[in-house]
């Protein structure tokens, strides 16, 4: 709600300056004017893609048409916060595909006919997309061209018009991936490789060298070597690119964490001793759950073990042979008492099928289907007749639910864990009434239900307001500053917390998630500003010092001046410890007296390999001087990251462990790595933003 009223509050602002806009407009240029009105709604925009935006509202919209996809692909609705952002995913991901990359394959000349599609979807070179999906699987779990004809004839029937957009959303996506294909397979067409290139790779990789070389470390420490700063300018314009930055800030933050005192402890434990009497002599334990537990009772039969997920000692308890009701158990803050309420044999699945009945007089009818099973009516030929599930078809008989277990099952077919075998009965959920029978059944074992009156220890008013009242001190004497929020911390003794490159998709602060609250106060907010407080979660009071501001582009010379004079200092110190060392070693014939001059030691390798996938231990560049230097001759000094090297081959060795087949392959693997950057290369060409993290 918080994020609604900002965003009313400055549409408002907005409103006020696209009138006054409008009254500009009359001695104003146009084009200054639609600048100025783009900018102002772009703050609002979820993204843009090669030039098109992607306002709240069309984003939304999407969201929409990919929450009604996943309940008719799942059956189920969208329930947190992962599905959610699986779904704003797939929203994004598809305009994507639509502004950009269908965009560009068409200019690629790529298209994909009315012929081609009516192929893919029912035709006889059927798109992956529909061969893999299991809504159009028969009984063996193979792609049945007669279901899809069944579920395309039932999109017309169906009111809800949820199975249209399935089904639109399905022929799009054989469409997309076409494309897809398409595009890919223009890199694999070009994976042409000349056997002359083929040659040369297999002789790299076969022929290996023998050899000594001298490691002579840089001097780190020579003063002599010095960068200016008009150096550092021109190689930082000669490499901007390298210096892009995503918008990021960098905060300090205090956090109240509300816990609930030693009283607020006490007074749990004591509520739950007094609750213990009524507790074992209810006659009504739902009703007694559901006024004093935080968890419901539930007929959930459990196995020994299964408790241990709430509680060792109540597991104990239940399967260990106690009476009544436990005592109180304290876990943290939790306090727990459990109470077996039933014991029976109960099976871990069965298995069931049923009839749905639907619409007005559903119960009375199913209660006469109901006496039509129990007299012998055949099941599969009723439910052809009436249920209004013609699509569950277990083990190819029309009606068969399949195997359910008590957290596996359709909610309110619980109870069919206990139901008697072949024995029809009428159960009521909030799809319909159902005729059921369970038919199968695995072995029953000793299981038990119980109650488990549970109660949290939670922070009294007056101790949140204790920590409020703390909070708002500190947040008093920062007073809105980032120098007031130092003298805070300094007055309070509080813990100061620092984070830095704090993005627009941050969320999370140390272990306390779900605070998006407070990054869009940081991305409001100027530098050296200080929040005042910001309640997170109900129970969490945080202050937010602004330090610093990066905004998304380049990141400024003066912050890449340190990267930057390291890296040109290193090259400088590699062209004099070169220089210096061709010098010491001028008109000298052996490695062994290169060595003594410069005081190094003397190493050797083997089996060095120019062409090598796996990698060396020697440096890139003394490999690839290895690789060209003539046998027996010494060479160098050859500049590496951190020191210069002197070398000798001493022999080749040629083999023939790489084939042919291995360098095609290999470069066919360069192929597919180099396709799969095809949306990133993309994405940066179309300059893609996209600002989801700034509403979800």
């Amino acid at each position: 709600m918080a994020v609604l009223q900002k965003i009313r509050v400055k549409f408002g602002l907005a409103i006020s300056i696209i009138i006054a806009l409008a009254l500009l407009s009359f001695i104003i240029d146009p084009g200054t004017l639609e600048g100025a009105l783009r900018n102002l709604s772009s703050k609002y925009d979820v993204g843009s893609i090669a030039g098109k935006r992607v306002s709240y509202t069309d984003f939304q919209e999407n969201v929409d048409k990919f929450t009604t996809i996943h309940q008719v692909a799942t059956g189920s609705s969208v329930q947190n916060e992962q599905a959610q952002q699986q779904i704003r995913n797939a929203a994004w991901q598809d305009f994507v595909d639509r502004y950009m990359f269908v965009e560009n394959a068409k200019a690629a000349g790529i298209r994909v006919g009315e012929d081609e599609m009516i192929d893919l979807t029912t035709g006889n070179n059927i798109s992956p997309v529909l061969a893999t999906n299991a809504a159009f699987a028969d009984e063996t779990g193979a792609y049945s061209a007669d279901v899809l004809r069944e579920f395309v004839q039932s999109v017309g029937m169906d009111n809800s018009g949820s199975l249209k957009t399935f089904w639109n959303y399905l022929q799009n996506s054989v469409l997309t991936q076409k494309y897809y294909d398409k595009y890919t397979a223009l890199f694999s067409a070009a994976d042409y490789m000349p056997q002359v290139m083929v040659n040369r790779a297999v002789e790299e990789a076969n022929t290996t060298a023998s050899v000594e070389y001298l490691l002579i470390p840089m001097d780190y420490n020579d003063s002599t070597v010095s960068v200016s700063a008009k150096e550092i300018q021109k190689y930082y314009k000669a490499h901007k690119d390298n210096y892009k930055q995503a918008a990021g800030r960098d905060i300090e933050y205090v956090v109240y964490e509300v816990v609930p005192s030693a009283t607020d402890i006490a007074a749990t434990s004591d509520e739950m001793e007094s609750l213990l009497a009524e507790f074992a002599s209810t006659p009504n334990i739902k009703a007694f759950m559901l006024r004093n537990s935080e968890q419901s009772y539930t007929e959930r039969w459990y196995k020994p073990g299964e408790l241990n997920t709430v509680s060792s000692e109540v597991n104990d308890f239940v399967f260990g042979g106690g009476n009544g009701v436990s005592p109180v158990y304290r876990n943290g803050n939790v306090f727990r008492s459990v109470k077996v309420t039933g014991s029976a044999n109960v099976p871990d699945s069965v298995y069931v099928k049923h009839i749905l009945l639907q619409g007005a007089g559903a119960r009375q009818k199913a209660d006469s289907l109901q006496q039509v099973v129990a007299k012998g009516g055949n099941f599969s030929s009723l439910v052809a007749l009436y249920s209004a599930d013609q699509s569950s078809a277990a083990d190819g008989e029309l009606g068969n639910l399949g195997w359910f277990t008590q957290t596996y099952t359709i909610p309110g077919f619980e109870s069919c864990v206990t139901a008697e075998l072949n024995k029809p009965f009428v159960l009521n959920t909030q799809y319909g009434s159902h005729v059921v029978v369970v038919t199968k059944r695995t072995k029953p074992v000793a299981k038990k239900q119980v109650a488990i009156l549970e109660k949290t220890a939670l922070a009294s008013k007056e101790t949140f307001n204790e920590f409020y009242a703390k909070a708002n001190r500190f947040a008093t004497i920062a007073g809105g500053t980032y120098e007031g929020y130092k003298k805070a911390i300094d007055s309070t003794g509080v813990y100061s917390h620092t984070m830095n490159n704090v993005t627009e998709a941050t969320a999370n602060y140390g272990s306390v998630s779900q605070a998006k609250e407070i990054t869009r106060w940081v991305y409001d907010n100027k530098k050296g500003k200080a929040s005042n407080i910001i309640t997170v979660n109900n129970n969490f009071f945080f202050v937010v010092a602004l330090k610093d501001i990066r905004e998304e582009g380049y990141k400024p010379v003066s912050e890449a001046a340190a990267s930057i004079a390291d890296i040109l200092r290193t090259e400088k110190l590699q062209k004099a410890t070169c220089k210096n060392v061709a010098a010491k070693v001028e008109g000298m014939t052996s490695l062994e007296e290169m060595a003594a001059a410069l005081n190094v030691a003397s190493n050797s390798k083997e089996d060095i390999a120019f062409f090598s996938q796996s990698g060396s231990v020697l440096e890139p560049a003394l490999v690839g001087a290895i690789a060209a230097a003539p046998e027996g001759e010494i060479c160098g000094p050859v500049a590496g990251q951190a020191c210069v090297y002197m070398f000798k081959v001493t022999g080749r060795q040629a083999g023939s462990f790489y084939t042919e087949d291995d360098a095609k392959a290999y470069e066919s693997q360069k192929v597919r790595y180099t396709t799969q950057m095809i949306n990133s290369v993309m994405m940066d060409k179309a300059d893609v933003k996209d600002n989801r993290a700034r509403f979800f």
